[in-house]
This record gives structure tokens, C-alpha cells and sequence, in this order.
């Protein structure tokens, strides 16, 4: 290898793996926005595009330090550029055209044919740069009868199936508290994207990326399809077991903490046993097998639940850890902050911004590269921070100005 090649490798490393990259964000509030966090976090130079007074929804999302942007917003848009553009107007429009004929990939999670009607159709903007790879993420996709209806990541989270194995079998399907359907779209929103970059690298062309909420969802149901379309079986809401394997559940401690454990195996539901006192179900060929523990999971759970609550969770976690049996706390977010695992894979990284008395907790880098690591970059910009750099540059110098810009950003 020349040096120049190893100072151009070093570079990039310090950069980012993705610092030759132009992405160009259109979308708001979670699905577009946390794919394009993501781009960011690995160097690329991603222009967030926000109407010039409201800017995304979502810095009025969620806690805020003082009466600012929310605590959410300036994780979720870091590292990015903000450029005001109101994309009613058409000189915005035509200024959003030229940053796409110079960008590698175009985020946007409208409603279908929304990108259209502001003449931004991608098909005219993939032949003034056919390089472009435009990724639509939307609430069914676009196209079939109901790509035209509204669907946010709670209404996709019931269509694509995945509500309705979630919670207690005597309740109403619960919800996971967090905005599950979207960040499961935007992470296949970032696979898509990068399987089209890798195949531009043969064909030297764009393509579309269409991504459905529900789609994303139903593709993480495991064997729920194809267990109904063969053997007529419809998968029910379990709670905390889990349907085909046992014994697995959360437990009560005596110190009031609940604790996972999982013991899924062969090998390791036989630890358990033997940790728990109970020689009589180590014995017992019955639960050697994995069908066997499944027809008696409500059994084992109650002889684990009684040894559980004469114990603290430390108590439970050390015994069951020294044998190798996977255990945790459920663990609140104060719990994280304080675990030494999330700490030694610096996931809980210190960030100062004017903005704040104090510096700012926010979540790392993943995943983890070993030579081209990611970045934790400065917090989200406030609106239309960039408006005036971006398109002074754009028009004097292109896109090698806007880079210059882009990594002074990260720095």
C-alpha cells in the first residue's frame, strides 16, 4: 500500500466509512429522519431539508430542557445539516432538484405521490442524476390499493401483525413503548439503501427503495405465515412466555425487581433446575426436550417464580450467571445509565452543546466497525442553520464546497 493510500485510509477512518456520501433527508418526525441519523453517525453528509418556520415535528416531540427543541430532536438530527426550503414553493423546489442531482441518496417517508406533486417525481430526478437512489418510506408503500391512506408506525404496527401477538392473552394487544413500526422501517430503509449503493458500484445507476411500515413489521413475524398457511394455526398473545420455547419468563425477586431468564436449551434448562434446587426436573427425560418443557412451561414457571422471591435480583443474577444460564434485570433507562456493559462499549456518550447548562447523554454508535468506527456528531442544528452555507457553496463552488462544509460539521 502507497501512503497515500494509508493516509487516505486514515482519513476516511476519522471521517467516517460513509464520508464520501451525499444523503438528502425530505422526511420528518421518526422513519426518514432515524435512517438519516444513522448515515450521519457514519460520516455521510446528510442535508436535512425543514419548512423554514415549523421545522420537523418533531422538535416539539417529547421533554424538553427549556421551552427549545425536544431532547429527541437533537439526537435524532445530529450530525446533520438543517437547510430551510418550503417545498410548496417552486424556487425551494428547484433548489431541492439541484441538491439531488448532486447527492448519492434521497430519504423521504411522505404519504405516495406527495414527492410528485411538488415536482420532486423521482423518476425526473434519477434522469437528471441516474446515479440517485431515492428511498420512499410510506405507511403501506407505493403501490396497492392502500398506498394512498395514512398509516403511522402504531396503525402499521396493527396491520403488519405484529399488535396482535404482543401483551397478555386475556387483554387487548398492548403496545411496546416506543415507536417500534418506524425504527424497524428505517432500519430496512438503511439495508435497502446500502444494497443499492453496493449495486450501483456494478450498473453506475439509481434506484427506488420502497419501504412499507407494515411490510417491515410482517417481515419479522417468524414463523407466524407459514405456521397458519400450512397448519392452520393463528399465534395468540403469550405475555412474557414465549410460545415455542420454555422455560422463559420474567420473575419476581424479593426485593420487588424483575428479572428475565431464558433458559432455552437442552443444557441450559438442566443448569437451571439444578440451580434452583430442583434435581427432580434435571432428572426428568420428560423435560430433555424442548416439547416437553413447552407442554409444562407454566409448571417450571412456578417453581422458578418460588425460588425467585426468596432471593434480591443480585442474588438470583449472580447464582444464575456463575452457571452460564442468560438472566438480566429489566432494566430502566437508570439502570442503563449505571450498567458497566453499556459503559465499557461507550454507549452512553457525553455530548455539549451551547444550548444546554450541562452536557447531554445520548446513545452511541451502532453498530461497532473495528477500522472504519462511527462517530457521535454534534446535535441536531436549529433550523435553517445551514441554509445560507449550503447554497452559497452549492452555487459557487458544488459539491466538493458542500463537503468541506459537511465535515467541518462533524469535527
Amino acid at each position: 500500500m502507497s501512503n497515500n493510500a494509508g493516509r487516505d485510509g486514515d482519513e476516511r477512518a476519522r471521517r467516517g466509512p460513509l464520508s464520501d456520501l451525499r444523503v438528502l433527508e425530505l422526511g420528518t418526525l421518526i422513519a426518514g429522519p432515524f435512517a438519516g441519523r444513522m448515515f450521519a453517525d457514519f460520516g455521510a453528509e446528510v442535508i436535512k431539508i425543514e419548512h423554514p418556520e415549523r421545522g420537523d415535528p418533531l422538535r416539539t416531540w417529547g421533554m424538553t430542557w427549556d421551552g427549545g427543541d425536544s431532547l429527541w430532536h437533537l439526537v435524532q438530527s445530529r450530525g446533520k445539516l438543517s437547510v430551510a426550503a418550503d417545498l410548496h414553493e417552486p424556487d425551494d423546489q428547484a433548489f431541492v432538484r439541484q441538491l439531488a442531482a448532486e447527492s448519492d441518496i434521497l430519504i423521504e417517508n411522505f404519504r405516495p405521490g406527495r414527492l410528485e406533486k411538488w415536482n420532486l417525481d423521482p423518476q425526473d430526478l434519477m434522469r437528471s442524476n441516474p446515479r440517485l437512489i431515492v428511498v420512499r418510506i410510506s405507511g403501506y408503500g407505493q403501490t396497492g390499493p392502500m398506498r394512498d391512506q395514512p398509516a403511522f408506525g402504531t396503525i402499521a404496527e396493527a396491520a403488519g401483525g405484529l399488535r396482535f401477538i404482543t401483551g397478555e392473552p386475556d387483554r387487548p394487544p398492548a403496545r411496546v413503548g416506543l415507536s417500534l413500526g418506524d425504527s424497524i422501517a428505517s432500519l430496512h430503509a438503511l439495508v435497502g439503501a446500502l444494497i443499492a449503493l453496493h449495486e450501483r458500484h456494478a450498473s453506475g445507476r439509481g434506484q427506488v427503495v420502497d419501504v412499507a411500515l407494515t411490510e417491515a413489521l410482517f417481515s419479522m413475524l417468524e414463523g407466524v405465515l407459514p405456521e397458519y398457511a400450512y397448519l392452520g394455526a393463528v399465534r395468540r398473545r403469550t405475555g412474557n412466555i414465549a410460545h415455542n420455547s420454555a422455560p422463559t419468563n420474567a420473575y419476581a425477586c424479593a426485593d420487588g425487581t424483575l428479572v428475565c431468564i431464558a433458559a432455552n436449551t437442552t443444557g441450559l434448562a438442566r443448569a437451571l433446575f439444578q440451580v434452583i434446587g430442583r434435581d427432580d426436573y434435571a432428572a426428568d427425560r420428560f423435560l430433555a426436550t424442548n416439547e416437553g418443557r413447552v407442554a409444562r412451561a407454566s409448571e417450571l414457571d412456578r417453581a422458578i417464580a418460588a425460588w425467585t422471591s426468596t432471593r434480591t435480583a443480585d442474588e438470583v443474577i449472580d447464582l444464575l450467571r456463575e452457571e452460564q444460564v442468560p438472566v438480566s434485570r429489566m432494566n430502566s433507562i437508570a439502570d442503563i445509565v449505571s450498567d458497566p456493559q453499556f459503559q465499557a462499549r461507550e454507549m452512553l456518550v457525553e455530548v455539549t452543546d451551547e444550548r444546554l447548562d450541562r452536557p447531554l447523554l445520548v446513545p452511541g454508535v451502532v453498530p461497532k466497525l473495528s477500522r472504519t468506527p462511527g462517530i457521535v456528531p454534534p446535535l441536531a442544528q436549529r433550523i435553517g442553520a445551514a441554509t445560507e452555507a449550503v447554497r452559497g457553496r452549492t452555487a459557487r463552488g458544488g459539491r466538493a464546497a458542500v463537503d468541506r462544509l459537511a465535515s467541518d460539521v462533524h469535527r
